[in-house]
């Protein structure tokens, strides 16, 4: 887990004043995203981070006052880091390849950080720590996603079909979680059949005879 945003979670008890202290939170946070990768919101438990960081449990407590308080803060970071990985993927590539291929990109991306931590936050509770950097990053997937089916469909901005932006971006979430779960590796030809999966998708949801030959020009 990323430990690269320097800011400190907002519901901590008190505000640390030296490197120190820190240090500990950071360790905190690194283990709590250890622990909930591995077991989930379910199995998470503060007395495993504990032994994991190898703080006292006062330490612990101290900074965070509860289990939904350290979740919090590995989901914001852990979110934030996702953002960051999705923005990245983003080019200024021209053309309708070349977008799927970014979108498709940005999400594997996304799911190399931490795959089973990233499931683990998207099935557990928000808590009011993480809500925020959770929302902006899944709105940034959904926009990125709305994008390629305007694309695909030569539309203007806000115009999307809801649905089909929904099954698709299921889809391809799916797909990367699937194969991490698996163990498959996320090969070239995983992402090379990601990107047929989407084109195929779309360019099946063309409807309308103009719209049958604008996609046919920007294929």
């Amino acid at each position: 887990m990323s430990t690269h945003d320097a800011r400190l979670p907002a519901n901590v008890r008190r505000v640390p004043r030296q490197a120190r202290s820190r240090a500990t939170i950071e360790a905190i946070v690194q283990a709590g995203a250890a622990v909930l990768s591995a077991r989930g919101w379910f199995g998470f438990t503060t007395n495993e981070v504990i032994d994991v960081a190898g703080v006292g449990t006062a330490t612990l407590y101290q900074y965070f006052p509860n289990k939904d308080a350290l979740v919090g803060a590995v989901g914001r970071q852990h979110f934030d880091h996702a953002l960051e990985e999705l923005r990245r993927s983003a080019s200024e590539r021209s053309g309708l390849r070349h977008l799927v291929d970014d979108f498709v990109q940005g999400m594997v991306a996304v799911h190399t950080i931490d795959p089973w931590l990233h499931r683990a936050l998207l099935d557990s509770p928000a808590p009011t720590e993480s809500r925020a950097a959770r929302a902006a990053f899944q709105a940034e997937y959904l926009s990125r996603c709305e994008a390629v089916v305007r694309a695909f469909r030569g539309r203007p901005e806000g115009t999307a079909d809801a649905a089909v932006v929904q099954v698709l971006s299921s889809a391809v979430e799916s797909v990367i979680y699937n194969a991490n779960r698996n163990g498959t590796p996320r090969t070239p030809e995983l992402k090379r059949e990601l990107v047929a999966l989407v084109t195929g998708y779309l360019g099946a949801t063309v409807r309308s005879p103009g719209e049958v030959l604008a996609f046919a020009a920007r294929a």
